[in-house]
Protein backbone atom coordinates (compact mmCIF):
# COMPACT_ATOMS: atom_id res chain seq x y z
CA UNK A 1 0.00 0.00 0.00
CA UNK A 2 1.21 3.68 -0.70
CA UNK A 3 0.69 6.80 0.72
CA UNK A 4 -0.57 9.78 -0.75
CA UNK A 5 -0.70 13.38 0.78
CA UNK A 6 -1.04 16.69 -1.14
CA UNK A 7 -1.58 20.64 -0.75
CA UNK A 8 -5.46 19.88 -1.65
CA UNK A 9 -6.12 18.14 1.68
CA UNK A 10 -6.08 14.70 0.13
CA UNK A 11 -4.67 11.96 2.75
CA UNK A 12 -5.68 14.73 5.25
CA UNK A 13 -7.44 14.01 8.41
CA UNK A 14 -10.77 15.36 7.80
CA UNK A 15 -13.96 16.44 9.62
CA UNK A 16 -16.84 13.92 10.33
CA UNK A 17 -18.87 13.24 6.99
CA UNK A 18 -16.03 14.23 4.75
CA UNK A 19 -15.46 10.18 3.93
CA UNK A 20 -15.66 8.93 7.41
CA UNK A 21 -15.41 10.05 11.05
CA UNK A 22 -13.45 12.57 12.79
CA UNK A 23 -9.45 12.54 12.14
CA UNK A 24 -9.78 9.78 9.72
CA UNK A 25 -7.76 10.37 6.43
CA UNK A 26 -9.71 11.52 3.38
CA UNK A 27 -8.76 9.16 0.55
CA UNK A 28 -4.96 8.81 0.28
CA UNK A 29 -4.27 5.18 0.35
CA UNK A 30 -3.94 3.75 -2.99
CA UNK A 31 -4.09 0.17 -2.92
CA UNK A 32 -3.65 -2.87 -5.01
CA UNK A 33 -6.00 -2.42 -7.79
CA UNK A 34 -6.27 0.84 -7.39
CA UNK A 35 -5.60 3.89 -9.75
CA UNK A 36 -4.74 7.50 -8.62
CA UNK A 37 -4.68 10.48 -10.59
CA UNK A 38 -3.80 13.83 -10.07
CA UNK A 39 -3.00 17.00 -11.94
CA UNK A 40 -0.38 19.08 -10.60
CA UNK A 41 -1.84 21.65 -12.88
CA UNK A 42 -0.74 24.86 -11.84
CA UNK A 43 0.65 23.45 -8.81
CA UNK A 44 0.37 21.19 -5.94
CA UNK A 45 2.87 20.04 -3.09
CA UNK A 46 2.68 16.17 -3.15
CA UNK A 47 4.40 12.87 -1.51
CA UNK A 48 3.68 9.04 -1.34
CA UNK A 49 5.28 7.20 1.02
CA UNK A 50 5.03 3.36 2.33
CA UNK A 51 1.82 3.19 4.04
CA UNK A 52 3.36 -0.19 6.11
CA UNK A 53 6.92 1.07 6.57
CA UNK A 54 7.39 -2.90 7.16
CA UNK A 55 6.39 -4.30 4.31
CA UNK A 56 7.43 -3.93 0.62
CA UNK A 57 5.51 -1.53 -1.78
CA UNK A 58 5.56 -2.12 -5.52
CA UNK A 59 3.79 0.82 -7.83
CA UNK A 60 4.48 2.73 -10.67
CA UNK A 61 4.26 6.43 -11.00
CA UNK A 62 3.34 7.57 -14.65
CA UNK A 63 3.30 10.86 -16.24
CA UNK A 64 1.61 11.74 -19.14
CA UNK A 65 1.49 15.43 -20.75
CA UNK A 66 -1.35 16.89 -20.73
CA UNK A 67 -3.71 18.59 -23.46
CA UNK A 68 -3.51 22.11 -22.46
CA UNK A 69 -1.13 24.10 -19.59
CA UNK A 70 -2.66 25.65 -16.79
CA UNK A 71 -5.49 23.25 -15.59
CA UNK A 72 -6.70 23.33 -12.51
CA UNK A 73 -4.85 21.06 -10.03
CA UNK A 74 -7.04 17.70 -8.99
CA UNK A 75 -6.80 14.40 -7.87
CA UNK A 76 -9.13 11.13 -8.28
CA UNK A 77 -8.83 7.63 -7.23
CA UNK A 78 -10.72 4.59 -7.97
CA UNK A 79 -10.47 0.58 -7.39
CA UNK A 80 -10.77 -1.28 -10.21
CA UNK A 81 -11.44 -5.01 -9.31
CA UNK A 82 -9.60 -8.19 -10.52
CA UNK A 83 -12.38 -9.83 -11.91
CA UNK A 84 -12.81 -6.91 -14.58
CA UNK A 85 -9.40 -7.00 -15.47
CA UNK A 86 -9.27 -11.02 -16.12
CA UNK A 87 -8.63 -12.02 -19.52
CA UNK A 88 -9.37 -9.08 -20.74
CA UNK A 89 -8.08 -5.34 -21.05
CA UNK A 90 -10.01 -2.89 -18.50
CA UNK A 91 -10.05 0.81 -18.84
CA UNK A 92 -8.39 2.15 -16.25
CA UNK A 93 -8.20 6.30 -17.48
CA UNK A 94 -9.09 8.31 -20.56
CA UNK A 95 -9.96 11.49 -21.51
CA UNK A 96 -13.72 11.38 -20.58
CA UNK A 97 -14.05 9.28 -17.67
CA UNK A 98 -15.85 6.70 -20.02
CA UNK A 99 -16.63 3.13 -18.28
CA UNK A 100 -16.03 4.26 -14.65
CA UNK A 101 -12.14 5.13 -15.49
CA UNK A 102 -10.67 8.43 -13.79
CA UNK A 103 -10.21 11.00 -15.95
CA UNK A 104 -6.88 12.20 -17.47
CA UNK A 105 -6.40 15.86 -19.41
CA UNK A 106 -4.76 14.26 -22.25
CA UNK A 107 -5.43 12.48 -25.67
CA UNK A 108 -4.66 8.80 -24.23
CA UNK A 109 -6.23 5.77 -22.93
CA UNK A 110 -5.27 3.34 -20.28
CA UNK A 111 -6.19 -0.29 -19.98
CA UNK A 112 -5.37 -3.05 -17.27
CA UNK A 113 -4.97 -6.37 -18.19
CA UNK A 114 -4.42 -9.73 -15.84
CA UNK A 115 -3.79 -12.52 -18.05
CA UNK A 116 -3.14 -16.46 -17.13
CA UNK A 117 -3.59 -19.81 -18.99
CA UNK A 118 -4.76 -20.36 -22.05
CA UNK A 119 -6.63 -17.41 -22.12
CA UNK A 120 -6.39 -14.96 -25.31
CA UNK A 121 -7.48 -11.24 -26.14
CA UNK A 122 -7.27 -9.26 -29.82
CA UNK A 123 -8.15 -5.91 -29.90
CA UNK A 124 -8.11 -3.62 -33.21
CA UNK A 125 -5.77 -0.61 -33.10
CA UNK A 126 -5.99 2.46 -34.86
CA UNK A 127 -3.15 2.32 -37.24
CA UNK A 128 -2.84 5.94 -37.15
CA UNK A 129 -2.10 6.12 -33.13
CA UNK A 130 0.32 4.24 -30.81
CA UNK A 131 0.17 1.57 -28.42
CA UNK A 132 2.42 1.15 -25.45
CA UNK A 133 2.53 -2.41 -23.25
CA UNK A 134 4.51 -2.68 -20.34
CA UNK A 135 4.73 -5.75 -18.54
CA UNK A 136 4.31 -4.96 -14.68
CA UNK A 137 4.12 -8.72 -13.34
CA UNK A 138 4.23 -12.46 -14.76
CA UNK A 139 4.51 -13.03 -18.64
CA UNK A 140 2.57 -12.97 -21.33
CA UNK A 141 3.31 -12.88 -25.65
CA UNK A 142 2.01 -10.21 -26.98
CA UNK A 143 2.09 -9.84 -30.77
CA UNK A 144 4.09 -12.39 -30.72
CA UNK A 145 6.94 -11.36 -28.54
CA UNK A 146 7.33 -12.92 -25.73
CA UNK A 147 7.81 -10.36 -22.40
CA UNK A 148 8.51 -10.54 -18.86
CA UNK A 149 7.99 -8.40 -15.95
CA UNK A 150 9.34 -5.23 -16.62
CA UNK A 151 9.61 -5.19 -20.42
CA UNK A 152 7.94 -3.01 -22.67
CA UNK A 153 6.77 -2.97 -26.32
CA UNK A 154 6.09 -0.08 -28.54
CA UNK A 155 3.35 -0.75 -31.07
CA UNK A 156 3.19 1.54 -34.37
CA UNK A 157 1.44 0.86 -37.54
CA UNK A 158 -0.13 -2.49 -36.18
CA UNK A 159 -3.73 -2.79 -36.44
CA UNK A 160 -4.59 -5.73 -33.80
CA UNK A 161 -3.21 -6.02 -30.36
CA UNK A 162 -3.36 -9.73 -29.52
CA UNK A 163 -2.36 -11.17 -25.86
CA UNK A 164 -1.88 -14.58 -25.37
CA UNK A 165 0.18 -17.11 -23.07
CA UNK A 166 0.22 -15.22 -19.96
CA UNK A 167 1.66 -16.55 -16.92
CA UNK A 168 0.83 -14.39 -13.66
CA UNK A 169 1.25 -11.29 -15.93
CA UNK A 170 -0.69 -7.88 -15.17
CA UNK A 171 -0.22 -5.53 -17.97
CA UNK A 172 -0.84 -2.09 -18.81
CA UNK A 173 -1.55 -0.79 -22.30
CA UNK A 174 -1.47 2.56 -23.39
CA UNK A 175 -3.33 4.05 -26.27
CA UNK A 176 -1.19 7.06 -27.30
CA UNK A 177 -1.38 9.84 -29.91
Amino acid sequence: ELAHKDSMGNGQPGPAGAGGTEGAKVSGVIRPGDVQRMSAGRGVLHSEFNHAPNDTTHFLQIWIEPSERGIEAGYEQKHFDSDSKRGTLRLVASPDGRDGSVTIHADAAIYSGLFDGEEHFKRTLDPARKAYVHVVRGSVTVNGESLQGGDALRIENETELAIAHGSNAELLVFDLH
